[in-house]
């Protein structure tokens, strides 16, 4: 699935040498070999595998953000999952600009403009397991709205457990919430589900193929033109009165497969099309998000309903349950219609007789 990385070393440097000279200890170098870690290196090192340790990458938009990045640095409580290697490092320390299929920080942060600390401290590593699992296991460690980002992960997670295909050129990230209310909780998905897709069609009306439509397929998947093209993950635990919820989100944006993704679709629809580069949705998202965030907070879902199903795929959709009647051995097909979300955040359908509510892979049928 991953694309083939090309001209990664010079000729007169081999690998072993680059490897070599990675480990060294700081006092063994040169002060400008030590203050000049390139980003082209640690990428290498990553498409080498477990040979070397995950290689974080911390920064902030603000001076405040960076030094909050230094001191964590400095209190080494970061922790990879499943208790791997891990080398933190300053975005001061790396050459973020050499590489470009790297994540360009320089570029989110020019492009991100929030006032709260939605995205303005980011945790960056060319390749890692899971953006969602780092986050998870790392929440209390981390401000509020950081984000973790990647470029390849090697066991991304989707929804019931499933696995998540993230080769290169997919946008593929993680971030960290809290709330206080419970009842609150089942919605975050769709509320982080609309800002991504409401993110991109702002984009492309800027770029004018306004034709193009990126809808919502519940619970949790994002899709064009009939396939899917992203899909949104989000876990919650429970501390001292407050849930901490691990929002996670995969886009296709230059990878083709397994489905399709957003610059093959906008190559087909216009002649001279504006690709959309990671950086800039990534951005979009936290703007986007920020301000929905902040009427959910403050007065549920509901105001946000008609932006939602504006979206979605589903609105006047007919669905056939089949019931089962055990002692006659037969199925009764029932034909219901969704009308949208229950109070409680799950899929509503009805009919003259029934009603339906789809709590993810369990379904509660009523007499209406």
């Amino acid at each position: 699935m991953e694309g083939v990385l090309e001209e990664v070393i010079p000729p007169c440097r081999p690998v072993t040498s680059l490897l070599r000279n990675h480990f060294l200890d700081a006092q063994e170098k040169s002060a400008s070999e030590t203050n000049s870690i390139k980003f082209l290196r640690n990428w290498l090192e990553m498409e080498m595998g477990s040979l070397v340790p995950s290689i974080m990458v911390l920064c902030g938009k603000s001076d405040a953000e960076n030094e909050l990045a230094k001191s964590l640095k400095k209190k080494k409580s970061l922790k990879l999952p499943g208790d791997g290697d891990l080398k933190v490092v300053l975005r001061s320390e790396v050459d973020n600009g050499s590489q470009n299929e790297a994540f360009c920080l320089d570029h989110y942060f020019n492009s991100l403009s929030t006032a709260t600390g939605l995205g303005r401290f980011v945790i960056y590593s060319p390749r890692l397991s899971s953006t969602h699992d780092f986050i998870s296991s790392n929440f209390c460690e981390l401000p509020l709205g950081a984000v973790c980002v990647a470029d390849v992960q090697s066991k991304g997670r989707g929804r019931s457990m499933n696995v998540w295909e993230s080769p290169k050129g997919s946008l593929l990230f993680s971030f960290t919430l809290q709330m206080v209310d419970g009842r609150m909780v089942p919605h975050v998905q769709y509320v982080v589900s609309l800002a991504m897709a409401d993110a991109i069609n702002d984009l492309w009306k800027q770029y004018g193929t306004s034709r193009l439509v990126v809808r919502i397929k519940w619970p949790n998947d994002l899709y064009l033109d009939g396939l899917k093209i992203g899909g949104v993950l989000c876990t919650s635990t429970y501390k001292s009165q407050t849930f901490n919820v691990s929002a996670g989100i995969g886009i296709n944006v230059d990878n083709e497969k397994p489905t399709t993704c957003l610059n093959a679709v906008l190559q087909k629809s216009t002649s001279a099309p504006n690709l959309l580069k990671r950086e800039d949705i990534l951005a979009a998202f936290f703007n986007k998000f920020e301000t929905l965030n902040e009427v959910f907070l403050k007065q549920g879902f509901q105001p946000l309903e008609e932006l939602y199903y504006k979206t979605w795929l589903h609105s006047g959709q007919r669905v056939i349950i089949q019931e089962i009647i055990e002692k006659q051995n037969e199925f009764i097909e029932n034909v219901l219609t969704i009308q949208g979300l229950s109070p409680t955040g799950y899929l509503f359908a009805t009919s003259p007789q029934l009603m339906m509510v789809k709590h993810g892979n369990f379904i509660q049928m009523e007499t209406a």
